[in-house]
């Protein structure tokens, strides 16, 4: 080989090594920002998609103005039942606030962790305005205890009522008010309803369980 093939041989191959480079770092940057996006869709959605991963899911629906109104209606029919409020998948916190500013003393209970911190970030902006309080907690609404509250907000899906309702006639003292939306129990007495439609609210007063 003589020495001018040597020279062309060799600007070549820095021919082809300077075409790859430019490729291969944008390849390796868009990778990194591939993978990067990936992990934080992975971390910010896992709270929203593990709870669908169970049993019986029960999946964040914001409720309605209208069913918000509706709740606050049944919590005051006939007249205000005492003071203490649990909001069974409390969601975005809105039943509990709204609740707090008529002066019930509020604890909403839900499993998503984004939305408890959403809600707790609420009712630090909307304190000035409450006249009971409102808090909230991550917890497993199976495995709450439910027994010190004077009334229950249920926002939950047709396959956990039956189960649910079985929960808090247990648990609950008679005579407190459960307020439920979306779906009924299956087996309790209602009480009185509130709107229409998808925004219909059940009010129930829990009897006194007979054991045998």
């Amino acid at each position: 080989m003589t020495s001018g093939q040597s020279q062309a041989s060799i600007f070549d191959v820095d021919d082809k090594v300077n075409n790859v480079k430019p490729k291969s770092i944008a390849g390796l940057t868009a990778f990194g920002i591939v993978t990067g996006v990936t992990a934080g869709l992975f971390v910010f959605t896992t709270p929203f998609i593990s709870p669908a991963l169970r049993k019986i899911c029960l999946p964040y629906v914001p409720a309605s103005s209208k069913q918000i109104r509706n709740v606050i209606k049944a919590l005051h029919s006939p007249s205000k039942f005492g003071h203490t409020l649990v909001d069974i998948g409390s969601g975005d916190g809105r039943i509990v606030l709204e609740a707090a500013k008529y002066g019930y003393h509020g604890m909403g209970y839900e499993l998503n962790l984004w939305l408890v911190v959403y809600s707790k970030f609420q009712a630090l902006l909307q304190k000035g305005k409450l006249s009971g309080y409102a808090k909230f907690k991550r917890v497993d609404l199976w495995k709450a205890e439910y027994a010190h509250y004077d009334n229950a907000v249920v926002f939950g899906v047709d396959q956990m009522m039956p189960r649910l309702e079985k929960k808090l006639l247990q648990e609950m003292q008679p005579g407190t008010k459960l307020v439920v939306c979306r779906f009924p129990f299956p087996n309790l007495k209602v009480s009185a309803t509130h709107g229409e439609g998808v925004d219909t609210v059940w009010t129930y007063f829990l009897p006194k369980v007979v054991t045998n």
